[in-house]
């Protein structure tokens, strides 16, 4: 049971709906067991929210407005950065075609309306035991401490692709790799002229950058995702890093490309 208990507490789980007391009724069974929330209201969303945190699981409805669940479906299997990531459709739907269609897409599993909490639980942790073993876990073989910076750079940052908007510390992710605080920050000044925090604030306004230009998110959002503690915080460290705004960035790119504001929109937020 502690084993279990720990699976769910570690997990960030995206719930999709868009009738707002199937989305209370499922953050409610998921929060008693622990886990962390962040929600979509439909398709498009999701897929926002998806590429922005990385969650380790998505549950989604698969009738909603503007873009229904299948079609976000097979947006995220289609996107490198999301294709791994288990999605359980909730339907209360009984058709075998329906089913077998969205099991074909990429979809895990199926979860009916009206929920069961047990149930729920229960098929969200198999799926995130399964997908532990190489998401979650420290690699077979750690990096032993006469391997090259190179070597033990590339296992740190594999470590913190998956989890940059919560990152493990420095010393956490040297565990991870095999080696000591020491070691792993001399690798990281070494091979690419960073500390790792440095590191990990320069993959994330890279993130932010493609956030504001490929999507609607709103600034505050796109700080809280990729794991700002303020959408001050954000805009000082992006104004820094690139000399605008993040606002200021999106309006510049928006002029730029004329031709990507004729896009649908993906998030009226």
């Amino acid at each position: 049971m502690l084993h279990n208990r720990s699976i769910l507490s570690d997990a960030h789980i995206l719930v999709v709906d868009d009738q707002p007391d199937q989305l209370r009724l499922l953050i409610d069974i998921l929060r008693s067991a622990g886990c962390r929330i962040s929600v979509a209201f439909d398709g498009s969303q999701a897929y926002q929210r998806a590429l922005a945190i990385s969650p380790d699981l998505i549950l989604m409805d698969v009738r909603m407005p503007r873009m229904d669940g299948f079609t976000a479906c097979r947006l995220l299997a289609q996107t490198p950065e999301t294709s791994a990531i288990p999605i359980l459709f909730l339907t209360a739907a009984g058709s075998l075609d329906e089913r077998l269609e969205g099991l074909d897409i990429g979809g895990v599993d199926y979860i009916s309306k009206p929920f069961e909490p047990a149930e729920v639980l229960a098929r969200v942790r198999v799926h995130l035991t399964r997908e532990s073993r190489h998401r979650n876990e420290p690699p077979p073989a750690p990096v032993a401490e006469t391997a090259g910076n190179n070597v033990i750079v590339r296992a740190a940052i594999r470590h913190l692709s998956e989890r940059l908007s919560a990152p493990p510390t420095v010393e956490q992710l040297a565990r991870l790799v095999g080696t000591n605080e020491k070691r792993l920050s001399r690798a990281f000044r070494e091979d690419l002229g960073l500390t790792v925090f440095e590191y990990v604030r320069a993959e994330r306004l890279s993130i932010a950058q493609r956030l504001l230009t490929t999507t609607s998110l709103s600034v505050a959002n796109i700080a809280e995702e990729i794991g700002f503690s303020s959408a001050a915080n954000f805009a000082t460290a992006f104004r820094e890093r690139f000399g605008v705004t993040p606002s200021a960035y999106r309006d510049e790119r928006q002029i730029r490309e004329p031709a990507r504001t004729q896009e649908p929109c993906l998030d009226p937020t």
